[in-house]
């Protein structure tokens, strides 16, 4: 499985990371600021691209070398990035951003989201005060009065976990709340509390070649004003195997993209109902890459078939 470090070793060997990056960050510079989008429950706007930390990101948090995350976490910032998402579930990563971000005193700047999710005892009810610990372990870990964004994590009982959600936004402790699953078999549930609960956030998956969500679940956002973050935009490790040895076409530029993480990420960018892409990383080459994917020219409804039929045209991962 070619994953994005291996596809930049066998594609760009001849280019050194600070060569890529100075080349990056000179699109940014051309292409005007990055792309914001509004929380529909609010108007808040975000930065269409974030970061993400599971993958890579909770590799290293896992490793004693953390300069790698702080240098990522620091780059993001300083290309205008906010949004931060990571979870209890993801090993290290939370407890060690929230230390890097205090350390950096960027904290503030961060829009933290974050994640619930207590597994059920014996296949029954999560244990209420056992998410009350996990939630309140975020808040140390974080370091901040006040959470922007907290999920419950693969739709783990939200009949349970969303009322714990509910009376901290009421005390005024988190922001916004939402619900978030990468897996097919819960999509019928995440459709559902859509439907029936109030919510300001939404996170799942969306890519180019994994296009259910437009089916149901963006359209339905859309509608209800429910805002979105979309995970694994390049399929995990996936995209990268597809395009191994292929060239960026040369009317990607159309839409100001140079390299496969800017074609990707814009496609799942120009679909409106998507409020910011929190790829990840532990590069920082790779969180310039994904920054200029949100600046610039998107793809319109045409370039999106176009862009769709030449990752069909491609061999499967």
């Amino acid at each position: 499985m070619m994953n994005r470090r291996t596809w930049l070793q066998t594609t760009l060997a001849a280019a050194s990371t600070s060569a890529l990056s100075s080349a990056w960050a000179q699109t940014l510079a051309n292409t005007g600021p990055l792309i914001t989008r509004p929380i529909p429950s609010s108007g808040q706007r975000l930065p269409i691209i974030g970061l993400g930390s599971s993958a890579t990101f909770a590799q290293v948090a896992r490793s004693e070398d953390r300069e790698a995350l702080k240098n990522v976490m620091a780059k993001m910032v300083e290309l205008g990035g906010t949004v931060f998402d990571t979870a209890p579930s993801y090993g290290a990563s939370e407890e060690v951003a929230g230390k890097i971000a205090q350390d950096l005193g960027i904290a503030q700047k961060l829009f933290w989201a974050t994640k619930l999710n207590v597994a059920p005892r014996g296949g029954g009810a999560a244990d209420a005060a056992a998410a009350r610990a996990q939630l309140e372990m975020s808040f140390k870990r974080i370091g901040k009065p006040v959470i922007d964004l907290v999920q419950i994590h693969n739709m783990g009982d939200v009949q349970t976990q969303l009322p714990i959600l509910r009376e901290a936004k009421e005390k005024g402790r988190i922001r916004y709340l939402g619900i978030t699953t990468t897996f097919s078999n819960q999509y019928d549930s995440m459709i559902d509390t859509m439907r029936s609960q109030k919510i300001d956030f939404i996170g799942t998956n969306y890519a180019i070649d994994d296009l259910f969500a437009e089916k149901t679940i963006l359209p339905l956002a859309q509608e209800r004003g429910i805002a979105v973050l979309v995970y694994a935009p390049f399929g995990r490790t996936r995209l990268w195997s597809r395009v191994k040895g292929q060239a960026v076409p040369e009317w990607a530029k159309e839409f100001d993209a140079t390299t496969w993480a800017q074609f990707f990420l814009k496609f799942v960018a120009s679909h409106p109902a998507v409020t910011c892409i929190t790829p990840a990383t532990s590069r920082v080459s790779n969180m310039i890459d994904n920054m200029a994917g949100g600046v610039g020219r998107l793809p319109d409804a045409a370039m999106r078939k176009r862009m769709i039929q030449l990752i069909d045209s491609l061999p499967n991962a």
